[in-house]
């Protein structure tokens, strides 16, 4: 199995900001990605329902012998990863909002989160977040709007929205902002035209990289070849805004079907 790739899915281009950092730790992987877009955003969707894409995406990397899958989307992690991990023996590997990042490396004492609805109501979230309330000022924005302007491929659109949710969080003195949604991470060049010098913007993919490399080691599953690693992404919306976006991120030997 360590030739075979590794599965990540999403409910749109939001999850290549994960696959570029896990690309960039381990070369040698092959992987399998699958963007949901025509399903975007996940995160204004009911739990069931995000579970139902989520074992649908799932059952379609396991056709094509994934040996580990990244659920590289906040909402998909929060409300079913348990779910999957109670029905299929592979290993997976979830995102979450870095909180406990943030709260750590506060300074002034204030958090800002900027994530889906789907996210900052779920359960999961719940939890981790109430660990640090005590001692640490969190608020919370739902980032409606940005993930169909990103799917659009439309970035700057998104300045209007960022300005409306972030300047809360400027207003209570944040010294650190979590990116909760994949999809974020490609509206920084416009979120630091906003916010003030010095606030930190924190977001999961260099963890989830990390995580996957470990997770591959402890199950002897890391890919020891020599042979180039070869990429395939899955798309149900136009293959253009992919292309893109993979441009963006500087991928390479890799090819673009529909689904």
């Amino acid at each position: 199995m360590n030739k075979n790739p590794i599965g990540i899915f999403d409910s749109g281009v939001g999850g290549l900001s994960i696959w570029k950092d896990i690309n960039q730790l381990l070369p040698n992987e092959s992987t399998i990605y699958i963007a949901d877009s025509s399903n975007a955003p996940y995160g204004e969707k009911s739990k069931e329902k995000i579970t139902k894409l989520s074992i649908k995406n799932t059952e379609l990397l396991l056709a094509q012998n994934c040996k580990l899958i990244v659920v590289a989307c906040n909402t998909a992690t929060t409300n079913s990863i348990e779910k999957l991990r109670e029905t299929y023996a592979i290993p997976f590997i979830g995102i979450e909002p870095a909180t406990k990042h943030a709260a750590i490396n506060t300074k002034t004492g204030k958090i800002g989160i900027l994530a889906t609805k789907g996210t900052l109501a779920s359960e999961l979230f719940l939890n981790t977040s109430e660990k640090y309330r005590g001692d640490v000022e969190i608020i919370e924005t739902i980032g409606t709007g940005l993930v169909a302007i990103i799917e659009s491929g439309n970035l700057d659109n998104a300045e209007p929205l960022l300005r409306e949710y972030l300047q809360p969080m400027i207003d209570k003195n944040v010294d650190n902002i979590v990116l909760g949604c994949s999809h974020y991470p490609f509206l920084n060049s416009v979120i630091k035209r906003i916010i003030p010098p010095g606030v930190t913007i924190i977001d999961s993919g260099e963890a989830v990289a990390k995580q996957t490399e470990n997770i591959l080691k402890d199950s002897d599953l890391l890919n020891s070849t020599e042979s180039p690693a070869e990429h395939l992404f899955y798309t149900n919306a136009k293959h253009d805004i992919l292309e893109m976006f993979l441009k963006k991120i500087r991928a390479a030997n890799y090819a673009i079907q529909s689904l």
